[in-house]
Parts: C-alpha cells; sequence; structure tokens
C-alpha cells in the first residue's frame, strides 16, 4: 500500500469512508505493516489495521482473509479481528445469527485443523470466546456439543487432525474463560457451567492418554489441555486419574515437560488442600520419582532434575499444613520433606552445574511457619522430629553457598557470578529465618565447626569450608540480636588466626566484623582484635565495598570506644583517599565514616583532624575554581564538593542518637562552642560561592552545593543558625540565575527548621517571596519542561503551609496564581508531581478560615481544582506502539 494513495494507511479514527475497509485494503496494509521498511508507514498501517478490526466491515473481510489461497500472515489477521468482535462486540451480534456464526467457526477449525497452526489457534480463541458469551442459557451443553462434533465421522480431516484441532480448542477455553471481560455475575455462571462440563472433557482426556496407540503429539496435547483446565479450581478428586496417568507419562523423555507443568498445576490450585485423602495418595507417586531424580543428577540431566524437584515442591510448599495435620502419616511426609532435602542439595554449584537447588528455598519457609503455628503441644512433637531435619539443611545451605575452586570460579560468565551472588543472599536470608527454630544453639553448632576448622592440625581446611560458615555467621549477625551469644567472643578470638589469601574469604571476614559491629559496641575491650584488619583491608582495592562499609558501621556503632585509635583510623582513611584506592561511592561512604569518628571528639581533635583532612580537597578546590569550565575538573568539583557533604551529613557533636528523635526535636546546643562544622563553612564560603559563579549553569554542581548545605542542616539543624542569612541570600542568587530543583529543597529544609523563629524569618521570608515569584514566571513561560522545579515548588508550598503558615499572609504573595500553578501541576503526567501537588492543597485548603486570601481563592477558583480532580491524568503509555502490534502479528515461531 503506497502511502501515495492515501487509503487505510492515512485516514484517522472517524474519517475514513467505510468503504476503506475492503479486503484488499487490509491486504495493502498488512504488507506495509510487515515489509515496509519505514518505521512511520508501519505506524499508520498499524493505527489503521486496529480501526479495521473494529470496524463493523470486519465481519465481512475475516471471513474472505481465510480463504485457502492467502498466506498464513494474513489468514491470522482474519481470524483475530473475528475474536476481537466476538469477544468486545457480542451485544452486535443478533442472537438469530449464533448458530450460523458458530457453524461457520466450526467449518473454519475443520478445515484448518490440517492448515497453519497458528490461525487455527486463532479460530479455536475465537470459538471459545463465542461459547462463554453463549453459556449457559445459549448453549447449555457447548463442551460436549464440540467433542461431539469433531468425533464425527463424516469429517473430511483426518482422525488426527480432528482429535488435535478438538484438543486446541478444549485447551484454549480455559485461557480465554482466565482472560475473558465477562461480568462478574456472569463469570461465576459461566465458571459453574464449565465445571460441570469437566465431566465431557476428562474421561476423553484420560481416554487419550492411555490409549497404547495415541500418538505423542496427541498425548501431548492431552496434558496441556488438562493443564488448562485444572486452572479452573476443579476438585482435585476429580483430577486424581489423570494426575496418575501423567506421572505415568513422565517416564517419556517427550512428554515429560508437558506432565510436569500439568501435575504442578493440578496440585497448586489453592482449593486442593480441601482433598486430603488424594493429597496423601500423592505422596508415594512423588517418592517414587526418587530413583528418577537420582539417575538424573548422576547423569548430569538437569531438565529431569528440575522437573522432579518442581513437584516434590509443589506438593511440599502448597499443602504442607495439611500434611502436617496428619499426624498418622508422619512418616511418609517426613520422607517428602527428606526427598526435597535432596533436591536442595543436589550436587553441583548453582547456577553452572544445577539450577533446582534454588525452588526449595521457600519450602522450608513455610514448613517452618507450619509448624511453628501449631498449638504447644503438637509443636513440641513436630520440633522434635525437625529440627534435626533443620540442622541438616544449614548445612546443606552451607556447603551450597560454597564457592568453586579459583580456577573454576574463573571461568564463570559475569551473568553466572551475579547469579550466584543472588542464590547466596537467598541461602543467607533462609539461615536468618531458621534460626527462629534453632535458635542459640544454631550459633553453638556454627562456632563448634568453624573452631575445628581452625584448630585442626590433621589436615589443611579449605578456604571455601571457612568462608561458607563465617558467611553463616554474617546472615544471622546482621539481622538477629546476637549480644547476649556466649559465642560471639570466641568467633571474634578466631577471625585473627584466619589465614587470608583470597578475596571473597577476605570479603567475608570484613562482613562478618561489620555484622558484629553492635556486639563490638557492648564489648569494646574487642576492638583491638579486629579493627587492624578491617584498616589494613582498606588498602585493598579488591575489598573496597566489604572493608569501607565496615569501617562505617563500627566507627557508627562504636564511636565513643574509638577515640583511642582515631589518630590511626583518620590517617589510614587520609591515606587511601589521596592514593585513590576507592571508586566514588566508597569514598563518601568513608568520609560519612569519619564524621561518625569526629562527632565522638572534643572540638578541639575535630578541628585539628578537620583542617588534616580536608585541607588538601580545599587547595584543589581553590585551584578548580580558577580555571575554565570543562567536563574535567566539573567532576574533580562535584567529588570534592560530595565529599564534604558526606563528611557532614555524620559529623554530630550534639551526641544525640537521630534514631530516637522525631524531626521536630531539637538537638541540644555544643557546650564547647561553636560547632565544627559551621566553623568549616564559614571559612569555605567565599570558595563555594567563587565555584557557583563559574559553574551556575551546570545541574551537577549546583545540586552538590545544595547538598553540602542539606545534609548540613539536617545534621545541625539548629547549630547551623549562623549560616541562615548568608546561605539565604546565596540561594536567591542562583535560583534568580538558573531555577534550579535542588535549590528550592534547600529552601525547604531552611523553611522547615528555622521560619518560626523570629531572628531567622526575615531572611526566610525573603527567600520564599523570591523563589516563589522566579516559579510563577517559569510557569507563564510554560514549565511543561520542569517536573522537578514544578514538585520541588509544589513540596516547598506545603511545607511553609505546614511549618510556617505566616509566609502566605505577605501581600506580595500572589496566592491567585500559586493556587492556578499547583492546578496546573496536578496535570502533569509526572505521578510525583501530581503527588506533591495534592499535598500543597492538602495543606492549603484546611486553612481557608484562617489565611483570608487563601479563603478568597478558593471560593473563587475552586471550582477549576475540583475539575481537575476529575479529569483523567495525562498519562504517556511509553510502549503502545509495540504492544498494538503484537496484537495485529502472528507468534513468531
Amino acid at each position: 500500500m503506497e502511502r501515495r494513495e492515501e487509503q487505510p494507511g492515512s485516514a484517522g479514527a472517524g474519517a475514513a469512508p467505510a468503504l476503506d475497509f475492503t479486503v484488499e485494503n487490509v491486504e495493502k496494509a498488512l504488507h506495509q505493516l510487515y515489509y515496509d521498511p519505514n518505521i512511520e508507514n508501519k505506524n499508520l498501517a498499524q493505527k489503521w489495521l486496529m480501526q479495521a478490526q473494529v470496524s463493523p466491515q470486519a465481519w465481512h473481510f475475516s471471513w474472505q482473509l481465510l480463504q485457502p489461497d492467502k498466506v498464513p500472515e494474513i489468514q491470522y489477521f482474519g481470524a483475530s479481528a473475528l475474536h476481537i468482535k466476538i469477544s468486545r462486540y457480542w451485544s452486535d451480534i443478533p442472537t438469530d445469527q449464533y448458530e450460523s456464526l458458530k457453524a461457520q467457526l466450526f467449518t473454519q477449525i475443520t478445515r484448518f485443523a490440517s492448515g497453519s497452526k497458528i490461525v487455527l489457534t486463532r479460530l479455536c480463541v475465537a470459538l471459545a470466546s463465542l461459547a462463554l458469551s453463549m453459556m449457559p442459557d445459549a448453549w447449555p451443553c457447548a463442551v460436549a456439543d464440540m467433542v461431539r462434533l469433531f468425533q464425527a465421522e463424516d469429517s473430511p480431516v483426518d482422525g488426527q487432525g480432528r482429535c488435535l484441532a478438538l484438543l486446541e480448542l478444549l485447551t484454549v477455553l480455559p485461557e480465554e474463560f482466565q482472560t475473558s471481560r465477562l461480568p462478574q455475575y456472569r463469570k461465576g455462571l459461566v465458571r459453574t457451567s464449565l465445571a460441570v462440563e469437566c465431566g465431557a472433557v476428562f474421561p476423553l482426556l484420560g481416554q487419550l492418554l492411555q490409549q497404547p496407540s495415541s500418538p505423542s503429539c496427541v498425548r501431548q496435547k492431552v496434558l496441556k489441555c488438562f493443564s488448562s483446565w485444572v486452572q479452573l479450581e476443579v476438585p482435585l478428586q476429580d483430577c486424581e486419574a489423570l494426575i496418575q496417568a501423567a506421572f505415568a507419562a513422565l517416564q517419556d523423555s517427550e512428554l515429560f515437560d508437558s506432565s510436569v507443568e500439568a501435575i504442578v498445576n493440578a496440585i497448586s490450585q489453592p482449593d486442593a488442600q480441601r482433598y486430603v485423602n488424594t493429597l496423601l495418595k500423592l505422596i508415594p507417586l512423588v517418592l517414587g520419582l526418587q530413583e528418577q531424580l537420582r539417575q538424573a543428577v548422576q547423569n548430569g540431566d538437569m531438565e529431569t532434575s528440575h522437573g522432579i524437584c518442581r513437584i516434590a515442591v509443589a506438593l511440599g510448599e502448597n499443602h504442607s499444613r495439611a500434611l502436617l495435620d496428619q499426624v498418622e502419616h508422619w512418616q511418609s511426609f517426613l520422607a517428602l520433606v527428606n526427598m526435597i532435602m535432596f533436591c536442595t542439595g543436589i550436587p553441583g554449584h548453582y547456577p553452572v552445574n544445577e539450577t533446582t537447588s534454588s525452588l526449595t528455598l521457600t519450602f522450608w519457609y513455610t514448613l517452618q511457619d507450619d509448624i511453628l503455628s501449631f498449638e504447644a503441644e503438637k509443636q513440641a512433637v513436630y520440633q522434635q522430629v525437625y529440627r534435626p531435619v533443620y540442622f541438616q539443611l544449614v548445612d546443606v545451605l552451607l556447603h551450597k553457598a560454597q564457592f568453586p575452586s579459583d580456577e573454576e570460579y574463573g571461568f564463570w560468565s559475569s551473568d553466572e557470578k551475579e547469579q550466584f551472588r543472588i542464590y547466596r543472599v537467598d541461602i543467607s536470608d533462609t539461615l536468618m529465618y531458621v534460626y527462629e527454630m534453632l535458635g542459640a544453639e544454631l550459633l553453638s553448632n556454627l562456632y563448634d565447626k568453624l573452631g575445628r576448622l581452625l584448630t585442626s592440625s590433621e589436615e589443611p581446611y579449605s578456604w571455601q569450608h571457612t568462608e561458607a560458615l563465617l558467611y553463616g555467621f554474617q546472615s544471622i549477625a546482621e539481622t538477629i540480636d546476637v549480644n547476649y551469644s556466649d559465642v560471639v567472643p570466641g568467633l571474634i578470638g578466631l577471625i585473627p588466626r584466619i589465614s587470608i589469601s583470597n578475596v571473597q574469604l577476605a570479603d567475608t571476614v570484613m562482613f562478618t566484623i561489620g555484622a558484629l559491629s553492635e556486639w563490638l559496641a557492648d564489648h569494646p575491650v574487642m576492638i583491638n582484635s579486629v579493627l587492624p584488619l578491617v584498616l589494613h583491608a582498606l588498602g585493598n582495592p579488591e575489598l573496597s565495598v566489604s572493608s569501607v562499609s565496615t569501617l562505617k558501621k563500627i566507627c557508627r556503632e562504636c564511636k565513643y570506644d574509638l577515640p583511642p585509635y582515631a589518630a590511626n583510623i583518620v590517617a589510614v582513611s587520609q591515606d587511601v583517599l589521596m592514593k585513590q584506592i576507592h571508586k566514588t561511592s566508597q569514598c563518601m561512604w568513608l568520609m560519612q565514616a569519619l564524621g561518625f569518628l569526629l562527632s565522638a571528639l572534643q572540638v578541639e581533635e575535630i578541628l585539628k583532624n578537620l583542617h588534616s583532612l580536608i585541607s588538601p580537597y580545599i587547595q584543589q578546590l581553590e585551584k578548580l575554581a580558577e580555571e575554565i569550565p570543562n567536563p574535567s575538573n566539573k567532576l574533580a568539583i562535584v567529588h570534592i564538593l560530595g565529599l564534604l557533604s558526606n563528611l557532614f551529613t555524620t559529623l554530630d557533636v550534639s551526641h544525640h542518637e537521630d534514631d530516637h528523635e522525631g524531626p521536630e526535636l531539637r538537638k541540644l546546643p555544643v557546650p564547647q562552642g561553636p560547632n565544627p562544622v559551621v566553623v568549616v563553612l564559614q571559612q569555605v564560603f567565599q570558595l563555594i560561592q567563587k565555584v557557583l559563579s563559574k559553574w551556575l549553569n551546570d545541574a551537577q554542581v549546583v545540586e552538590a552545593v545544595c547538598a553540602i548545605f542539606e545534609k548540613s542542616v539536617k545534621t545541625l539543624l539548629d547549630d547551623f543558625a549562623p549560616m541562615v542569612p548568608q546561605l539565604c541570600e546565596m540561594l536567591g542568587r542562583m535560583y534568580s540565575t538558573i531555577p534550579q530543583a535542588s535549590a528550592l529543597d534547600l529552601t525547604r529544609q531552611l523553611v522547615h527548621i528555622f521560619a518560626h523563629e523570629p531572628a531567622h524569618f526575615p531572611p526566610i521570608e525573603a527567600l520564599f517571596l523570591l523563589v516563589t515569584s522566579i516559579t510563577l514566571t517559569l510557569f507563564q513561560q510554560g514549565p511543561r519542561d520542569h517536573p522537578d522545579i514544578v514538585d520541588s515548588f509544589m513540596q516547598l508550598l506545603a511545607q511553609a503551609l505546614k511549618r510556617k503558615p505566616d509566609l502566605f499572609l505577605c501581600e506580595r504573595l500572589d496566592v491567585k496564581a500559586v493556587f492556578q500553578c499547583a492546578v496546573l501541576a496536578l496535570k502533569f503526567p509526572e505521578a510525583p508531581t501530581v503527588k506533591a501537588s495534592c499535598g500543597f492543597f492538602t495543606e492549603l485548603l484546611p486553612r481557608c478560615g484562617e489565611i483570608e486570601s487563601v479563603g478568597k481563592v478558593v471560593q473563587e477558583d475552586g471550582r477549576m481544582l475540583l475539575i481537575a480532580v476529575l479529569e483523567p491524568p495525562e498519562y504517556v503509555d511509553q510502549g503502545g506502539t509495540t504492544a498494538t502490534w503484537f496484537s495485529l502479528c502472528p507468534p513468531q515461531p
């Protein structure tokens, strides 16, 4: 279809004459969609074809597109159009045409039984949709009729073709029901009708599956059909015979995958737990697969072992509570649990040699939850049975968590290493959860094994075994309070004895020390046992993340016990920072660690260390401020500003724990004199302004400058007061030159903390009025390109109303313009901006009575707000075109 004709491809929804939707034009449009290299032409064709599919003419051209002389792509579009017309526009079809439409679809399905499979499937979906719309009144025995019609001997299609077409139709029927647009009351009626119709389906499926003469392709289709029907929540007892047949089919390699899917779907239905007798019959069938599982593992057949594991886990995970309740059958369920344990400990390294063990981890959570949910007496009985199982599980998991040999690990791809990392995190979470079942005895068990490993002189131990045991400790200590454990002192004593010759082991040693940082705070005498290890590791770039994060945890938790080590920590940290050993994010963490450390020192000591620590950076910044802006010196400036802001984030000499304070509470004034952070900020303020003067056009630099002050304000609170006037003046100049969201966010912090104080209200009010005026001007010019500024502005307005409503009393504030801008913000497609605007109105509307100007504006323009709220938001669909193409194109093989 050429564009110059301006036929199907270019007509709008209402502009195309009805006669345009002809068979010829549809074929041209499809050719354009598939083969035209011009994306614009494809989009035009796709848009027109969507209109064609829903047009009244679709009833006419759909049948013609199904003619035998058409290619499968065209036939597929015709079948899809029929499905859309039936499923979405059923009410348009006169009742007296139901039967003829049904007959036509049956005819086409019979014809395509020996034709294109993708077209056959679409026609089956169309007939399924028709059946669902007619059931139960207009077509009460739909499924039975389908079976009868396709079993008729007078059909021109051979028996196997008819059988496969019938099975395809029966397979898509439940699937179409799950996705249908039937009203809720109709869905209930149809579900009931389908449940009754199972009586016409399951005997046929059982006969075909167990019939020796049935070809493999038919039996495979039977299993897929059964898998589809069980998702209608068919009673498990009605599925019993077919489930048993599916278990038998697991011995056939061609049917294995379909059998697994059918069995798993059948026993995973939520309603299945009601049929305990059937579930008990399934346990021997699952246990009977153990030899096949062992053979598969021995032969490296990952697909078979994976499938059998899925079946065992589906039964155990979905029905552990129901099966545990059958106390007289506890041994058979324990056998199933042990089979799942075998799957958890399947030989090989995940994900290179096996992918099965990860499937089992959720089962162990579920089983533990179910055991601990019983009443005390029954729980005690099951604890006696299953505690040894869970201790075995810990051993299995730690074995699975072990790294392969260095040589083998070197051949792994980055994707395999990442999957293994995630797998170890899952194991870590499981170990943490298992602690609830095993308690302190678990830590003692791990400690005894580690102690024997490190002190045994009989045979050399592998670093992998040591690392895994430490990883177990770390997993538990990260989330469980181990402060009262009697094995931690011994563990701290063992750590220095570990011979660290491997990065993975060193990483885990670091993370384990970090996980024990709270314990070290309660036992400061032990800090010296591990701190040298951490400081030594700081110099190794391969241990960057683990060593820096561990030092940060120690400095945060133990800061009041670190003054004796402060000089050494600062010296080592300065050295690694100057040598640029670590990446940017770790440098920032290191500065946060030093902030925690310095917080516990006397002001004189803090200032002395600050001078030593940041002087080189200040000198570098002074040099950069003189240079002509370019990309390389920009990175250096942002890095230095980031280091300062991260240092000031945690440098808090008020000695109040942030975690225990609400945002309204004030920190006590510092008794020793001026706050060190304020002293430093005042010293570098002129330098920062000089940097800004050259970089005001760069959002990243402005953001980095604002971050220094924002983080300092959040940490210092009232101690920041001496800086308020000059900071307000600088922010005003910045925002007047180039409005940026980061300046508004910092203004909001100042409003939050200082606006209520009379001494600081004048500069804050002046800044508030200035940024509001500039932002209102921005709205007049078109705010759509600045959603971040609009978002931050709305948050600033809400904060002003919340903390200091007097800011809205000023005559220079155009409240009406502010109101109208907030209404505009409600219409933005970005959800955060809409949320911020709603937050502003939540603060504004209750103040109609107390602020006269607000009440007047709401009275005059309230209707505008109501309309904006009721209108649908202008969300932008980022992937609509591609999604629509999929509805027009057949699936690719």
